[in-house]
């Protein structure tokens, strides 16, 4: 446990260095074009409280099976996943029943992960299956419904919608393959390497995810002459001749 402790000591460090970026970044936005950029910042510092939980040894819960679920960790996820795939939606203007829909198919992906932790096979199985359809849900309409708003706006708010839906995608396709693998599935991987594996990918996931949008909003201020400094980006030190997308 001490090693976990360490991982998780780690992430909360993360997502705090994470934030404090972000954050800079919004302020160097107008603030009449924010709008979404206060939801990407704060993905991070929900994860940051989280982490910081689990590092203090607070919300382990042992299963049945003899093995330890970190409350936080999913009720952080409960929170900021549905989060993630409405800023994507939002960005090329997507109505309040369309984000509903993806928050919902979202959220219910986590719930049934969850679910499938505290109980044994074959019934961990039935849940892990139900939460990948409901992730296939999220991803089907994120080629489909939110897809078709996409192509209708200006290039540059496409090109950013698809760049954060690729991002999130893809990246997220690692999440089962680890739910498999940990204890929680077939058991190759220990506790301890879990921890470490989710733990990396978490800090990747939130903190990019915040940097892909925030930047383009920054590089826009920047060619717009609007920032103090015209050439800042966050995480990012080249000069921008691009024009992002707004998401407003």
């Amino acid at each position: 446990m001490v090693a976990i402790s360490l991982w998780f000591t780690i992430g909360t460090l993360g997502m705090v260095v994470g934030t404090a970026m972000l954050a800079y970044g919004f302020l160097l936005v107008p603030r009449e074009k924010r709008g979404l950029l206060a939801w990407m910042v704060g993905v991070p510092a929900i994860a940051a409280v989280a982490y910081g939980l689990m590092a203090l040894g607070f919300g382990g819960l042992t299963t049945g099976q003899g093995t330890t679920v970190f409350l936080p960790r999913y009720v952080d996820w409960l929170l900021t996943t549905p989060i993630h795939v409405a800023i994507i939606a939002l960005v090329v203007g997507a109505g309040r029943s369309l984000v509903a829909r993806l928050a919902g198919l979202q959220a219910l992906t986590i719930v049934f992960g969850f679910l499938g932790t505290l109980v044994a096979a074959p019934l961990n199985w039935l849940f892990f299956l139900l939460g990948g359809a409901c992730f296939v849900g999220v991803v089907y309409t994120f080629y489909r419904d939110v897809e078709a708003l996409a192509v209708e706006r200006d290039d540059e708010t496409e090109a950013l919608f698809r760049k954060l839906r690729a991002f999130v995608v893809v990246l997220w396709l690692v999440y089962p393959a680890i739910w498999v693998l940990a204890p929680s599935g077939v058991g190759v991987m220990d506790g301890e390497t879990t921890a470490l594996v989710v733990t990396y990918i978490d800090v990747v996931a939130k903190v990019g995810f915040g940097l892909i949008g925030i930047n383009e909003y920054v590089k826009m201020a920047a060619v717009e002459g609007e920032t103090a400094d015209p050439t800042a980006v966050v995480g990012d030190g080249r000069e921008s001749v691009d024009t992002p997308a707004t998401g407003d």
